[in-house]
């Protein structure tokens, strides 16, 4: 079997920590990265192939010369408050992107594929953790994109072959223990990149957004999950497509849920330095808590996350953050 896979958005935070676990298993990671987001120094353990999903051209030669097995898709955009303010350009890049995508995937008989999904597919939950099994009503644009891809895929099974596995991501958090890679977004949006700025006296405080929800401490409830553990389920995923597994729909989460307050708590003990914080009003669309129920991953992948305590996670952060200064 060809160990080649392509990799959307591998220049990116989660796609290049996947680059380095499918190269770990035996892949040959070929990344197809537009650049927007992505960083030439996160790609390490493959061929960097400069291109938009949105471009056949692009595509078709990347295929043509690679001739990859499999796709892992990465290549999307995520901030939740741009969707809501400009939801063009994530329906028609996250949505038309895929599209193109699975449609090159036909013309060069490529027919596995892992999809980076989210938990935003499920909007508020109404029960904790949460299952698979829950409803899924989006509260913004983002959120949208991402199941109305998770239903073509559904469709592209049935009309053409094309088999999947959709990983509704919770919050990816962390770095590359061995500190070769790491978190680097602009504008930064992730709570622990945050906290870890205000530590480094990057920025003057980190507010925290509510502290009157209906959870231990006030503050609001996430499920951080290390984005190494992230990377070893795809890996898991498209070794089992591979195998001629069927398609699934899974969570990927620890299970657990910590508070904002405990996140500025593990970066004092991480860190050794005070975080300064500022207490502000809830921000208008944050459900209370979301934690994942992830059994299934556990059950057709053989995957329970190993990195995810909270502490654990906040250190490969920092030591990323500290050696880059920022």
């Amino acid at each position: 079997m060809d160990k080649t896979i392509l990799v959307t958005g591998g220049a990116g935070y989660i796609g290049s920590h996947t680059c380095k676990a499918l190269k770990k298993a035996g892949y040959t990671p070929v990344t197809l990265d537009n650049m927007v987001y992505g960083h030439d120094w996160a790609v390490k353990w493959g061929p960097l192939v400069k291109g938009d999903i949105l471009n056949a051209a692009d595509l078709d030669g990347v295929f043509a010369k690679f001739k990859p097995s499999g796709v892992l898709h990465f290549a999307a955009f995520a901030y939740v408050g741009e969707s809501v303010q400009n939801p063009a350009k994530y329906y028609h890049n996250n949505v038309t992107g895929t599209l193109s995508l699975l449609d090159a995937m036909r013309r060069h008989d490529c027919g596995h594929i892992v999809f980076s999904s989210t938990c935003a597919t499920y909007g508020v939950p109404k029960s904790l953790p949460i299952p698979e099994d829950h409803p899924q009503h989006p509260i913004n644009p983002y959120g949208w994109s991402k199941l109305m891809i998770e239903q073509i895929l559904r469709d592209y099974e049935h009309a053409y072959g094309v088999t999947h596995a959709a990983l509704r991501y919770f919050n990816a958090a962390g770095a590359d223990p061995d500190g070769e890679i790491g978190e680097d977004h602009d504008p930064e949006t992730h709570l622990i990149p945050l906290v870890l700025h205000a530590a480094l006296g990057l920025r003057k405080h980190i507010e925290i957004f509510g502290t009157d929800y209906d959870t231990p401490d006030g503050t609001a409830v996430r499920d951080y999950i290390h984005v190494t553990d992230l990377a070893d389920a795809h890996v898991a995923a498209i070794s089992r497509l591979l195998d001629k597994g069927a398609s699934m729909m899974l969570n990927l989460g620890t299970g657990v849920g910590n508070t904002v307050r405990q996140v500025i708590e593990a970066v004092e003990r991480v860190s050794g330095r005070k975080v300064p914080v500022k207490e502000g009003p809830r921000r208008a669309g944050d459900p209370p808590a979301l934690y994942a129920n992830a059994g299934g991953a556990g059950k057709l992948l053989g995957w329970t996350p190993r990195l995810s305590n909270i502490d654990a996670t906040v250190e490969t952060a920092w030591r990323w953050h500290e050696k880059r200064g920022r």
